[in-house]
């Protein structure tokens, strides 16, 4: 047998082993940072290297634990109590002494967040957000579970087989700024899951007392194991990182998008357990020679309304109609702008400025970021692969154009470029439709809007989150991931003899 040794220090300059065949040199500053008891973690997909010290790990591994603990308990709960938990968890969201509280703890969210230059788009526990929360929770209280559900019977002489819904275990979930992801992701308590969760520093007082004052209570008064749900206590991405390490996991879900996604899927994959996330958010819409100016308006201002992972992103015309449809989309950029008290931001692909107003490489606008109104150009050129790149904006419209040769080339630029999330065709041709479905690699496809990619807003449940297909196509189920989705098979045979 090999000897194992804990490792006590590390010194500069460490090569440790990444994949089969190649070395990574420690960073200096995470050797100088080591000590006994933490861990160096070699990212293989990401080629990066991460320190996870050992206050992280514990809080992370003592979370999974819990949740673990709590599964084992969930085969006991009936669905009448996971049902009266979503009742009792609404009805304290309804509570506005309940409300309040929270109001004021995410309003010291939101004053940090703000300090730090963080974008707070997301953060915000508005009105709406409580109403979202609270109607989501109803759904899932209504839900049917699989757990126990025969969902297929194979009959045989004498016997038959049967497939039958069950629980799957742990669910783990990383959210960052997006206080309602906390109601949304207990909806896997409804096939007798459990859930543990870290969200980000910016909404972690919000989910303090989410849990405090509302989520803990009501899994009390229902019955339920209290670490049913369980948060990691932690501001540190490291307690993520070592969160979605932990091989007891049976799911992680990961929202948000760009390198910290990805480095958690990395993460998970590599310890084995599968996932849920999509890297880059920001979704394509297409015009063709069969586009009415009033549709593509109306999609365009529609899928502007404020910046989420299905915000209208890339706005592809075809050459064509460059004359007719340009001014209409530029219409339509700034109408939702006007409706948010701003002006747009456009990113022009390189070669094709002579379509654009000259004025508008010109004219400076104040673009609101996350560290205040920022003096821009209202349009500059972008090279062609920045088509890929998803506009984190604020409270001002920020979108690319490309002017393209026609739909195939629109729909290869896609295929290449994009997070292959979310497409829509602005047409009247029945037939170009059928074709563009076919041709284009997204999971979400349509003909107008593209804010319509949401689980609440089109299959009337809560989504726990989506998955585009920049990581590989999806195995066995859609992208939308929701509280119903996350179950086991089992298989049972039963004697149908006398």
């Amino acid at each position: 047998m090999p000897t194992i040794t804990e490792l006590t220090e590390l010194p500069k300059g460490t090569r440790l082993l990444l994949g089969a065949d190649r070395l990574i040199e420690v960073p200096d500053e995470i050797a100088l940072r080591f000590r006994p008891g933490d861990a160096v973690v070699v990212v293989e997909a990401t080629e990066e290297v991460l320190l996870m010290p050992a206050a992280d790990r514990r809080a992370a591994a003592d979370a999974v634990q819990r949740a673990q603990a709590a599964f084992s308990m969930m085969s006991a709960a009936t669905d009448d109590a996971i049902a009266a938990f979503f009742e009792r968890f609404a009805t304290l969201l309804e509570s506005d002494a309940t409300w309040n509280s929270i109001a004021l703890a995410n309003a010291q969210d939101l004053e940090d967040a703000r300090a730090r230059g963080r974008s707070t788009t997301r953060l915000v526990a508005s009105a709406e957000m409580r109403r979202g929360m609270i109607d989501g929770l109803r759904v899932w209280m209504r839900a049917t579970s699989r757990r126990g559900q025969v969902l297929e019977r194979v009959e045989h002489t004498g016997w038959q087989a049967e497939l039958v819904g069950a629980a799957l275990g742990v669910v783990a979930f990383v959210f960052e700024g997006r206080p309602n992801v906390l109601a949304d992701a207990t909806g896997v308590l409804r096939g007798g899951n459990t859930v543990v969760f870290r969200i980000g520093r910016d909404a972690l007082r919000t989910a303090r007392e989410i849990m405090r004052v509302a989520l803990t209570p009501a899994l009390v008064a229902a019955g339920l194991p209290q670490d049913a749900v369980v948060l990691v206590d932690s501001a540190e991405h490291a307690a993520g990182w070592a969160m979605f390490s932990d091989s007891r996991l049976s799911l992680a879900v990961a929202r948000g998008s760009g390198q910290a996604v990805a480095t958690l899927g990395a993460l998970a994959r590599q310890a084995g357990v599968p996932v849920s996330l999509h890297g880059t958010g920001g979704a394509w819409i297409m015009a063709s020679e069969h586009t009415r100016g009033e549709a593509l308006d109306a999609a365009i201002y529609d899928s502007l309304d404020r910046k989420v992972c299905n915000t209208l992103n890339v706005l592809c015309i075809p050459r064509a109609c460059a004359g007719t449809l340009v001014p209409i989309a530029l219409a339509g950029f700034e109408r939702a702008g006007r409706r948010l008290n701003q002006p747009f931001r456009l990113h022009v692909v390189a070669g094709d400025e002579q379509y654009i107003p000259t004025e508008l490489f010109t004219t400076t606008v104040a673009v609101l970021r996350a560290q205040g109104a920022v003096q821009e150009k209202q349009a500059d050129a972008i090279g062609e692969a920045d088509l890929g790149r998803e506009w984190e904006w604020e409270a001002t419209p920020e979108v690319t154009l490309k002017i393209v040769d026609d739909l195939a080339h629109a729909v290869a630029l896609f295929n290449r470029y994009s997070p292959q999330f979310i497409a829509s065709l602005i047409s009247d041709d029945v037939d170009e439709h059928e074709r563009f479905y076919a041709a284009v690699n997204a999971p979400f496809v349509g003909d107008a809007h593209t804010r319509w990619v949401d689980g609440q807003k089109a299959l009337d449940r809560p989504e726990l989150g989506l998955s585009s297909w920049q990581s590989g196509r999806l195995f066995g189920r859609g992208g939308v991931l929701g509280g119903d989705g996350v179950y086991s098979v089992r298989t049972r045979a039963r004697s149908t003899r006398g």
